[in-house]
């Protein structure tokens, strides 16, 4: 009965030493999880492909007596990986900002920014949900599509126009520069 929130808590700990050792994004891949779907073993990552930009958020619960916690604990840390990604794009995309225009209220901007953020993070959709038979841990797949950032910044009231100009004309290549720059 204690081995599973024995368990539980050591990932809790670990995921919480891990996420205090650095702010830049760690996009993981090849986890080597034998038998798993290819997604589980790629990991969080930014994809630009023919069908759009995405954000794809991938975590794990280990196995819990209750199957319904341990899946909506595994979605919620999914989710958490996209806002992990999210957020770093949005910070980058800021000092970009601030460095071509000089402007400085980046406070205000980022504060609306963030809350059109986060309304868009509440749509992140489970894709697919993989359980391991070895180990009980079950996997949960997030996908942000970032054409829904882009419309929320595009529409946020309290964002200046010059922000939203600058975000349109660069929300390509700043997504592109980003994902390669998380690559490196």
């Amino acid at each position: 009965m204690f081995r599973p929130v024995y368990r539980f808590t050591l990932v809790l700990i670990v995921m919480g030493l891990s996420a205090c050792s650095s702010n830049s994004p760690t996009i993981e891949s090849n986890m080597g999880v034998k038998g798993a779907p290819d997604w589980v073993n790629e990991g969080t990552q930014s994809v630009d492909s023919v069908d759009g930009r995405f954000i794809y958020g991938v975590a794990s619960a280990p196995s819990m007596n209750d199957e319904s916690l341990q899946t909506a604990t595994a979605d919620n840390r999914a989710r958490a990986e996209v806002a992990k990604v999210v957020s770093t794009y949005v910070d980058s995309t800021m000092s970009d900002y601030t460095a071509a225009t000089g402007d400085t209220s980046s406070n205000s901007i980022e504060n609306s920014i963030n809350s059109a953020t986060q309304t868009v993070l509440n749509g992140a959709k489970i894709k697919g949900r993989w359980k391991d038979k070895n180990t009980g841990n079950v996997y949960s797949f997030a996908e942000m599509d970032m054409k829904a950032l882009d419309d929320a910044i595009s529409t946020a009231g309290k964002l200046s126009d010059s922000f939203k100009a600058y975000y349109s004309e660069n929300a390509s290549a700043n997504f592109d520069r980003f994902i390669k720059d998380t690559e490196e």
